[in-house]
């Protein structure tokens, strides 16, 4: 059986316009491939309400499981909630589970309307821990909504893995040679690829004080396959006269 499959929604006018610099693609498209839900699209939106709706229901149902980031948070521009509910066609109202952690953690008095905005999200959703800040994510069918701010985000994400159904994890093996040139291996790369279809297997060119090179790394979810052909690729470069180096370039 096929592994489930992932989409990233990164939902903020602010990395679009360069404010801010994206740093969960990396760790979702980690973690997600440790638990066998391989990430194969990622796509980054702004805060406008017609295209966070039309983009959520057109990869709710491509995907098996849809991850947001950005978006929920107290001001006027946090709107993703409200459009996740709008998307499935649901009230955005109070959670009174969300509203109770959130009312717990604020003195008395100042668990006020900007904050409780946080607490609000579609119906039947279902909470997502946030050990950090207390605010909840929450998921509704096979979306996923989390904060923006990275430290959170990990936080949640910790918390909701464990009731992912995922499949067998991705592998990643990988060899590089300092003085490889890609065009060098390009023929001889593309006939591996073909003798091992079930992997990605990708060329990564390198620059670092103690030489240039390629790295070739082979991902899928069969360890003797990635190694199988990992082999291959050693013995390709040790044609050309190059010492292959097993592992990523430090």
């Amino acid at each position: 059986m096929p592994n489930p499959i992932a989409c990233l929604l990164v939902i903020g006018n602010e990395i679009l316009s360069g404010r801010t610099q994206d740093i969960n693609i990396k760790f979702l498209a980690t973690r997600l491939g440790e638990l066998g839900i391989p990430l194969r699209q990622v796509r980054v939106i702004p805060d406008v309400a017609e295209t966070i709706i039309g983009t959520v229901n057109e990869v709710r149902a491509a995907f098996d499981h849809v991850f947001t980031t950005g978006g929920i948070g107290p001001t006027h521009d946090d709107i993703t909630a409200e459009c996740i509910s709008a998307a499935f066609g649901v009230p955005w109202e109070i959670n009174e589970e969300a509203f109770a952690i959130m009312n717990a953690r604020y003195p008395k008095g100042e668990f006020n309307a900007a904050r409780q905005r946080m607490a609000t999200m579609p119906r039947g959703a279902t909470l997502i821990e946030n050990p950090v800040s207390a605010a909840p994510g929450f998921t509704i069918g096979n979306v996923h909504v989390m904060a923006g701010v990275p430290r959170i985000m990990q936080a949640m994400f910790e918390c909701l893995a464990p009731t992912l159904e995922g499949g067998s994890p991705v592998v990643s093996r990988a060899v590089y040679a300092i003085g490889l040139l890609e065009g060098a291996i390009a023929a001889d790369l593309e006939a591996v690829q073909k003798r091992h279809p079930e992997l990605d297997v990708g060329s990564y060119p390198f620059a670092r004080p103690t030489g240039n090179g390629v790295a070739i790394v082979s991902k899928g979810t069969d360890v003797a396959d990635a190694e199988a052909a990992t082999a291959e690729v050693t013995a390709i470069m040790e044609r050309l006269g190059l010492t292959p180096i097993q592992g990523e370039p430090a």
